[in-house]
């Protein structure tokens, strides 16, 4: 498969059969994410992965909204920035986690991208904290790492990817020539 049927074939899966996914899949994923393009070179995103699944469960707790789905997932990827090593360190990350987020449908999986960096825990509740500070109560994150997103992943439960909807695409590219 090309890379434009791949982007084309690509879905936010948030459904998972109950397969775990093998090691050795998901350091290609890791390795293909760790050479993603960075802020001068400076190579600030970290990854965390995690396999346990009551640690995903504890996880999907993160956020009232959009992350329970993740508790049925046999792999999350925590996708973090160092901080101190640029200012550009969410953009850092974001490149690195579609990264990884193509390299598993290209190794056969699905995945979804849960939001983290400047989601609350309880919607409407700031008091309650962050996702973010929710996480690091119990994952061992680096204080001098923020974290974007967590990417939940593993095989598909359906025997053909969903057919991607129709969209109007006019209007949101401008040629100047």
């Amino acid at each position: 498969m090309d890379f434009f049927e791949l982007v084309s074939q690509r879905r936010s899966l948030r459904k998972f059969a109950d397969r775990p996914v093998e090691s050795h899949i998901i350091e290609k994923i890791l390795e293909a994410a760790l050479t993603a393009p960075s802020s001068r070179s400076s190579r600030s995103t970290r990854f965390l992965v995690v396999e346990n699944r009551d640690i995903i469960r504890h996880m999907s707790y993160m956020r009232d909204y959009g992350s329970a789905f993740m508790a049925e997932a046999p792999v999350a990827i925590v996708v973090m920035g160092d901080r101190n090593a640029t200012d550009l360190w969410l953009d850092n990350c974001a490149i690195s986690a579609t990264f990884v987020q193509l390299a598993a449908e290209a190794a056969g999986l699905g995945s979804c991208w849960v939001h983290v960096e400047g989601r609350e825990h309880m919607k409407g509740h700031p008091e309650m904290g962050s996702a973010d500070s929710y996480l690091r109560t119990f994952l061992p994150i680096p204080q001098e790492c923020g974290i974007e997103c967590v990417i939940a992943m593993g095989y598909s439960p359906y025997e053909s990817p969903k057919k991607r909807a129709e969209q109007d695409n006019s209007g949101k590219v401008t040629w100047l020539k």
